[in-house]
């Protein structure tokens, strides 16, 4: 819902844009870190320890500051909202809570594909990538692209282009990563 509202919002927005452009943008806009983002801007954070029950304040300060866990809560508050209203009546609301994030990623477009190979560098690891399939006529394939490290696959992407699908890729290692170290605290 929440990718659909924002790809609706910006693909006749920028027709000069291309696919790969646009797959960026959208990525960026609904990542993680904006969903977490949105939620701290709408007071989900206050309303989430406002509904916790007595005595659980540490533990909801604890889940509250996590950027999974809210970016979680809101694609549910989303959800929820669209089961209730229909995609008609919530798009123009999310368009609105993520504009904010949309400008930035207009101003400020973060590559995946850069940002996944100097994390991986830190720990001296490389990533390599590998286009699994292509579909579709050569006017409009579809390709998956699969993120590796070491042969093993650490995440993986779709796109109109080969470019997009790695960058979707890295961009689905970069969760993966975020969720594990998340997991490890």
């Amino acid at each position: 819902m929440l990718s659909l509202a924002v790809s609706t919002h910006i693909y006749p927005r920028f027709p000069e844009f291309g696919a790969g452009r646009l797959t960026k943008l959208r990525a960026q806009a609904v990542s993680r870190e904006a969903c977490a983002n949105v939620a701290r801007r709408l007071g989900v954070v206050e309303r989430l320890q406002e509904a916790a029950p007595p005595g659980i304040g540490k533990n909801a300060d604890v889940l509250t500051g996590s950027d999974r866990i809210l970016a979680s809560v809101c694609e549910a508050i989303i959800g929820a909202a669209y089961v209730s209203f229909g995609f008609e009546r919530v798009a123009p609301a999310i368009v609105q809570a993520f504009t904010p994030e949309i400008e930035t990623a207009l101003e400020s477009p973060v590559d995946f594909k850069s940002l996944l190979q100097e994390r991986l560098a830190r720990r001296s690891e490389v990533v390599t990538y590998r286009i699994e399939s292509e579909e579709g006529p050569p006017h409009e394939r579809d390709f998956v692209a699969v993120a590796e490290v070491q042969g093993e696959a650490i995440g993986r992407g779709t796109g109109k282009t080969k470019k997009s699908a790695e960058q979707e890729a890295a961009s689905e290692a970069l969760d993966a990563m975020d969720e594990e170290a998340e997991a490890a605290e």
